[in-house]
């Protein structure tokens, strides 16, 4: 897994995957929205899979103080380089950091490049391991709809592509159809399902960019701040519907460790 990713990040830039699309911008806006709910105030955060920092930023920012732990070597060194946040190379089912020693760990990457349930467990695990008593953990996962979704609005969705995002609605099994490489996609329930697995309690699964993300793609970068301010709301409104969750493109959990 690593070795592909590390492909995938050299031919992509990760700095500016939340930036460079209107849905990105928008996950971007609620992923941090929703995470100071709960971060509030300053904590020793663990950030793994955190790419350059896109996130690591501002929550060091906001005062906390964060350490960043990512596969690609080329991420780390963008990340170390930001105010107020330190960086390593590693890998979310081996943490190369002590047990109990922070507040919060994020995992807003490694659950989907985890294909296999086993090393998603092992993730989960490692995450409960170096968080204190009460430590909070913050997952985020791709929605098992966003290709339906996407490619239902953009024109793309024809008989050859059918069988494939069928595949993936039922399976959660990604074979890459709309770009980007294997990945585990889940429903609000699989997620939930796999975190308490892992003995974490009071697990609130959350929508991020609600089911109005495609048309801000199909409406292109020049609509986005005239209609954001909509999409915000929509998202806020039905984040917890039990209906309409997975219609996001992505999903939050937040969930706690025993005291």
């Amino acid at each position: 897994m690593t070795s592909d990713l590390a492909q995938q990040y050299s031919n992509a830039s990760e700095d500016d995957r939340l930036s460079r699309s209107p849905h990105g911008r928008l996950e971007f806006l609620r992923t941090q929205e929703l995470i100071r709910r709960v971060l509030t105030a300053p904590m020793r955060v663990l950030d793994v899979g955190g790419g350059t920092g896109v996130h690591a930023e501002w929550l060091a920012n906001d005062g906390h103080t964060v350490h960043l732990i990512d596969p690609v070597p080329e991420h780390v060194e963008m990340a170390a380089t930001l105010p107020g946040v330190t960086a390593e190379l590693g890998d979310a089912r081996q943490l190369p950091a002590p047990a109990s020693g922070v507040d919060a760990v994020l995992l807003l990457g490694p659950m989907y490049h985890l294909t296999e349930s086993e090393e998603r467990t092992t993730a989960l695990n490692e995450a409960v391991r170096v968080l204190r008593p009460g430590g909070i953990l913050i997952v985020a996962a791709i929605s098992r709809y966003l290709s339906a979704l996407e490619t239902g609005t953009n024109g793309r969705l024809d008989d050859m592509l059918t069988d494939a995002v069928r595949v993936v609605i039922a399976t959660g099994d990604y074979d890459g159809h709309v770009g980007f490489v294997r990945t585990h996609w889940h429903t609000a329930d699989e997620l939930r399902t796999e975190i308490e697995a892992a003995g974490l309690l009071d697990v609130e699964i959350y929508g991020i960019e609600g089911p109005a993300w495609p048309t801000l793609d199909h409406a292109g970068q020049h609509n986005f701040p005239s209609l954001v301010t909509a999409a915000l709301h929509c998202a806020r409104m039905l984040e917890q519907d039990p209906l309409l969750i997975n219609a996001s493109a992505h999903l939050l959990a937040i969930a706690r460790t025993e005291h």
